[in-house]
């Protein structure tokens, strides 16, 4: 997929990218390849997958949750490590107030370089682990509108790093790939327990490849126990359920 195609594949979907958005997505790209050298960011680096498979699939969540594309909303992406989903959605969509929170600082480190030479505002980063971060103590639980992940953890994990961030009536999305019925299977107790529901589930595929995708939405109707999430490591140990 080359950056018109990208544009193009966008425009079917009602997101219209400007001339300086496409910039800065070329921007990204050359940003991306130039401190994977130095850090292990992506395996992906040829511009036509890195359009298609990190900035393209970055996307969708707005293809499921329209809000995305038009309201203000606080935004934490839990474990973005280059910066997927949240700062494709951030270019195209500026409404969006980021924060992502990552736990290894070197990635953090190069996102700030890479968020101040796209000159984004209203993006905030933190070096952490989504245990901490969540907390009951914490300033940031159940402080977001939307709360987003991307090949972070599987689905009953996922559910307890990222749930507690969720504000009442907020909103998780999970990008998932093709085995998400079996990962939401799996999750049912987690999600419940965590005081959330499932509200959507879309399949896609990506254009050219067919690749297929999963987009899990889940709405938040109740307060998340104070037990959750419980400390670092011990969710990817014993998910709950």
């Amino acid at each position: 997929m080359n950056p018109q195609q990208f544009r193009q594949a966008l425009a079917k979907q009602q997101i219209m990218l400007s001339d300086q958005q496409m910039q800065q997505f070329a921007l990204y790209y050359d940003l991306l390849v130039k401190g994977n050298e130095q850090l292990n960011l992506t395996s992906i680096t040829e511009q036509g997958e890195v359009y298609l498979k990190h900035f393209y699939d970055s996307m969708t969540p707005a293809f499921s949750f329209p809000a995305l594309k038009t309201d203000s909303l606080t935004l934490c992406d839990v474990g973005a490590g280059a910066g997927f989903p949240s700062l494709p959605l951030k270019i195209a969509f500026p409404n969006l107030k980021i924060t992502i929170i990552d736990s290894l600082n070197k990635r953090i480190i190069f996102l700030e370089q890479l968020v101040a030479q796209l000159g984004l505002s209203d993006v905030t980063l933190v070096h952490d682990r989504a245990e901490t971060f969540g907390a009951k103590t914490s300033l940031h639980r159940e402080f977001y509108d939307v709360v987003t992940a991307r090949a972070v953890a599987r689905l009953s994990v996922l559910s307890e790093l990222c749930l507690p961030l969720v504000k009442l009536n907020g909103t998780f999305i999970a990008l998932k790939a093709s085995q998400a019925d079996d990962e939401l299977a799996q999750a049912k107790v987690a999600i419940e327990t965590l005081g959330a529901n499932v509200s959507a589930v879309d399949q896609l595929v990506l254009p050219q490849s067919d690749e297929p995708r999963t987009i899990i939405v889940m709405n938040k109707v109740d307060q998340t126990p104070d037990k959750y999430p419980r400390r670092p490591g011990v969710p990817a140990k014993k998910p709950i359920g």
